[in-house]
């Protein structure tokens, strides 16, 4: 077994696996999915969710908002969960395709629910050998409210822990993977840059303790592929973030753009 499974988190945080992270496939989950998605790896969390066929239960309260009468939208995302097929490379390079979510059962009663589920198989394996991870803040999870930074933020959590690491070059499709885009979306690169990639940068930005930049390569005047580089922010960054984390979702949108106008870098060819 690898080690991942063996570490305990710290109060506030998650870990999760980088094989969960680099799942290709993932475009059709909402940002909601995502949520419940991770809350399920947490309280599985251990060398028990190595085990296929393994049962665990969560009490349905804690897989939805307060104000939620009925478990509806958390069924529409169990069901999104159990038939998206996504893709994952083991380290010997061979492609697993599976689903996120086995079998469950929600059970509900007067005054309460709860939800039983199993990890697929193959997912179990998957996660059985994994030594690498990402700390995943529970509150800023919490915040986003794009599930392109959401995305984001776990590959750049994930890519933090690396030494002596910090760029990446990715193809078009490679970056459309790792926001999570799904096929046949924001296909023309103005779209894509507006609506993901600016979008996704700016949140992280603006609320977790890194700083990212996803900058566009070109061979005359298409854009090829992309280079993202990342880092911790210092003291008073953390604190911005944390600030900002902590300011209402309404208005965000608004208070970034104007950041924004304030930022060095300018693509001259982003309408391409």
């Amino acid at each position: 077994m690898g080690k991942s499974l063996t570490i305990a988190p710290n109060d506030g945080e998650m870990l999760k696996p980088a094989e969960l992270i680099e799942l290709r496939g993932t475009g059709p989950l909402t940002l909601h999915d995502r949520r419940v998605f991770n809350h399920l790896v947490e309280a599985a969390w251990g060398p028990e969710m190595a085990k296929p066929g393994r049962e665990f239960t969560v009490p349905t309260a804690s897989l939805k908002h307060p104000a939620e009468p009925t478990t509806k939208r958390l069924v529409e995302s169990i069901e999104r969960l159990m038939r998206t097929i996504v893709v994952a490379r083991r380290a010997d390079g061979a492609e697993i395709r599976m689903q996120l979510l086995g079998t469950n059962t929600i059970e509900t009663t007067i005054n309460t629910g709860s939800l039983t589920y199993s990890f697929p198989p193959r997912l179990a394996e998957l996660v059985r050998d994994s030594n690498i991870f990402a700390k995943l803040d529970h509150a800023v999870m919490r915040s986003f409210s794009s599930k392109y930074a959401f995305a984001l933020y776990e590959a750049v959590a994930r890519r933090v822990r690396l030494r002596h690491v910090f760029t990446e070059q990715f193809t078009v499709a490679g970056l459309r993977e790792l926001l999570g885009v799904e096929d046949g979306k924001l296909v023309p690169y103005k779209n894509l840059k507006l609506k993901a990639i600016d979008a996704a940068v700016a949140e992280v930005n603006a609320i977790t303790p890194y700083s990212v930049a996803i900058e566009p390569q070109r061979k005359g005047r298409k854009v090829v592929g992309f280079i993202m580089g990342w880092g911790t922010k210092d003291e008073a960054g953390m604190r911005e973030a944390y600030a900002e984390m902590n300011r209402p979702r309404i208005g965000r949108r608004n208070r970034l753009n104007k950041t924004a106008e304030n930022m060095v870098i300018v693509d001259d060819d982003a309408s391409q």
